[in-house]
């Protein structure tokens, strides 16, 4: 099992962002979703298996937003960016820096979004 917490600001750029070239019909990355990506990828880094996990895994992710409004810290977060999205980005990562092989390894999946006093990433994997 690896367990841990990314004490940071969760991006609100997901994977949803990329682009499309209509002169050469390709799909790129904004300037924005690469820097996202690339921060993801270097707080991962610092969380890295020594081994790459294998077999069927369990993921859990709970996003922590830092509170705004009227919100109270615990209460899940209902608005933007939408939570599959934003997982997608990060399995991507995680599997960019060798947490897995690939993340169709993850068969189960638990992922919740919050307001936060204290705002990051909490991350969990299991082998089962």
């Amino acid at each position: 099992m690896i367990e841990f917490f990314m004490p940071i600001i969760p991006p609100t750029i997901t994977h949803q962002e990329k682009q499309v070239n209509f002169k050469t019909n390709k799909f790129y990355e904004p300037p924005e979703l690469k820097q996202t990506r690339s921060k993801l990828n270097d707080w991962l880094a610092k969380y890295k298996p020594s081994k790459k996990l294998v077999g069927a895994l369990r993921l859990y992710v709970k996003w922590c937003y830092p509170l705004s409004g009227k919100h109270e810290n615990g209460e899940y977060k209902t608005s933007k960016p939408d939570l599959d999205n934003a997982q997608k980005l990060l399995q991507d990562c995680m599997t960019n820096v060798g947490f897995w092989k690939d993340d169709s390894q993850v068969a189960s999946l638990i992922c919740e979004k919050f307001w936060a006093d204290v705002p990051g990433i909490y991350i969990r994997v299991e082998e089962v």
